[in-house]
């Protein structure tokens, strides 16, 4: 038998035992690679689509604003100002998503509301040039931060589709019926949920890309009455007004009833005066002799 020299063997056994330790770590890392992948925690995602790290503090930049407002308008011509306010969303790259018109009636020049959507970097644009179009009497905007909402749809979406396709591979590789039957279940349930939330992905990125803004125009016979008095001195002149009004109104009341007056005084005259001449000329009849009786007659 042939002698291996001892260094030979020493070397032989350091390169087996190496092979043997590459090859577990392989099996354990092929073992354990799907139930890491499974129990990794997704990381939160910006609107962007770039990972943020736990911890992470969203900068201005990674907010997503959703901007929604009202505008109440008196124009002249609300019908003419509402044809304005579409050319102008028109204008600034924006759509007009609902409109409504009341024809003039009753006095007024009619009313129109417009819903409009417009891109939010031009919404101070916008909001500036409402002044062309009439007397803007109230506005009302609202800000609302949505980019942690829009950060967890997009974290939540990325894991589906990570589960759907892990899920898609093990179905290929299924052996069995029942694990063909489990495994198309939970795609088929994956999927559901991942459909609905890319529809409020794709509604919640329309909102923040688009702002919102109804204007309502009216014209002056719809404007709403002055405020009342504020004050102590504004209440006082206020009542003196007031009062002298009524006075006013009832000497006006008092001109126009008094010909009525005068005529009525008079025909309630001649009627009293006729009446007692007819009460005089009536004669008085004499009164009935009765006639004498048998009893009464002379002898």
């Amino acid at each position: 038998m042939r002698h291996i020299p001892r260094t030979t063997a020493a070397l032989a056994a350091v390169l087996a035992a190496g092979i043997a330790l590459a090859g577990c770590s392989a099996g354990s890392s092929g073992a354990s690679d799907r139930s890491v992948e499974i129990q990794q925690a997704p990381q939160a995602v910006d609107g962007s689509g770039v990972s943020m790290e736990d911890g992470a503090v969203a900068t201005p930049e990674d907010q997503a604003l959703v901007i929604t407002g009202t505008v109440t308008i008196t124009a002249e011509d609300p019908i003419a100002a509402a044809e304005k306010a579409t050319a102008i969303a028109l204008a600034a790259g924006g759509r007009v998503d609902a409109r409504t018109e009341y024809a003039p009636r009753d006095g007024d020049a009619g009313s129109a509301t417009l819903t409009l959507r417009i891109p939010a970097a031009a919404v101070e644009d916008v909001r500036g040039r409402f002044t062309e179009l009439g007397s803007v009497d109230e506005t009302d905007f609202e800000t609302v931060s949505v980019g942690e909402r829009q950060r967890d749809l997009d974290s939540r979406i990325t894991t589906l589709r990570t589960s759907i396709a892990r899920y898609t591979t093990w179905l290929a590789d299924a052996d069995t019926t029942a694990d063909l039957i489990a495994l198309e279940s939970a795609i088929s349930d994956r999927q559901s949920e991942l459909e609905s939330l890319e529809a409020q992905q794709r509604a919640l990125a329309d909102q923040v890309a688009m702002s919102t803004i109804t204007v309502t125009l009216r014209s002056e016979a719809l404007a709403p009455p002055p405020e009342g008095p504020t004050s102590f001195w504004e209440g006082l002149v206020a009542g003196w007004n007031a009062f002298a009004g009524f006075w006013a109104a009832v000497a006006v009341g008092l001109g126009v009833a008094l010909p009525w007056l005068v005529l009525l005084v008079i025909v309630t005259a001649v009627v009293v005066v006729l009446a007692r001449r007819a009460g005089r000329a009536t004669p008085v009849p004499a009164p009935a002799v009765r006639p004498a009786s048998g009893d009464d007659a002379p002898a």
